[in-house]
């Protein structure tokens, strides 16, 4: 009787493995922006440093993320209202990507220890520690590159960008098109083409977040992938430029340095949510 049950036992557990199969990426690895697996379940293998088809330079327009912190917070280097310091586009990160999908966190022989004299280096373009160190865990890993040669690699990206003259220095809110964000961006940048680069919004008033520009690993500016598809990454045609932060000193103007426009953009209140992969 007893090896009846073992049996019975082992039969119901052969059936149940060939029923359930293997579990999906996103339970394996963790889920990407807005649930979606960072790689197909198929190819959990390309998850691996060094291999991936292109980076995504990510410049994130300081402003809108210093308006969804609370004013004064002096423990933010980036936002804080005290030191002076007024950034607009600053550097988000380097994302190595597949034409599908993207690794992360990928495996290294080293512990992704960034040093302390790295993180001061790259500063002023990355004005916080956290996100440095967080990037180079997630993303830098990812490249196949010590965290001195990754964020040499992110420097020389990010400043071959030429912002364009508006985006400088705004000290008003403005409105513009999608699509103006884009032709500006290729105006300022003469090998930069409309295919190259993805524009990402959301918020009150569709405010712009983010400028991704698709980059080879050797630096030269190239088409995007999938993963920028700049319909997904912000709906509204139109959004609002908050500007650049008070200077010291200054009263703040609403919560986080930014009041929108009395007539904001028109458009989905929130557009964008979970898709901005920190």
């Amino acid at each position: 009787m007893p090896s009846f049950r073992l049996s019975a036992a082992l039969s119901a557990a052969m059936v149940a493995a060939v029923t359930i199969g293997p579990a999906p990426a996103s339970a394996q690895y963790g889920p990407g922006p807005a649930g979606r697996a960072p790689y197909s379940q198929q190819a959990p293998a390309r998850n691996e440093a060094g291999v991936f088809s292109y980076y995504a330079l990510v410049m994130s327009w300081s402003p809108t993320y210093c308006a969804g912190q609370q004013y004064g917070n002096p423990n933010d280097s980036q936002c804080n209202s005290r030191d002076g310091k007024r950034y607009a586009f600053v550097m988000h990160g380097l994302w190595p990507q597949h034409e599908k999908g993207w690794p992360e966190e990928c495996q290294t022989r080293e512990r992704p220890f960034v040093p302390d004299h790295t993180i001061s280096r790259v500063f002023d373009i990355m004005p916080s520690k956290p996100l440095i160190i967080h990037e180079y865990k997630k993303h830098g890993t990812c490249s196949g590159l010590a965290p001195d040669a990754y964020f040499d690699l992110s420097r020389k990206m990010f400043t071959s960008v030429k912002v364009p003259p508006r985006f400088e220095r705004p000290n008003q809110a403005f409105t513009i098109g999608r699509e103006d964000v884009v032709q500006e961006f290729v105006n300022a940048n003469p090998t930069l083409k409309p295919d190259m680069i993805a524009v990402v919004c959301g918020g009150p008033g569709n405010r712009l977040k983010e400028v991704r520009i698709c980059v080879t690993r050797e630096g030269v500016f190239r088409a995007c992938g999938a993963n920028e598809n700049p319909r997904r990454l912000c709906q509204s045609p139109r959004l609002t430029v908050p500007p650049l932060r008070a200077a010291a000193g200054s009263a703040p103007q609403g919560r986080g340095w930014f009041s929108p426009p009395s007539a904001p953009a028109p458009g989905p209140a929130d557009i964008g949510r979970g898709e901005r992969k920190i």
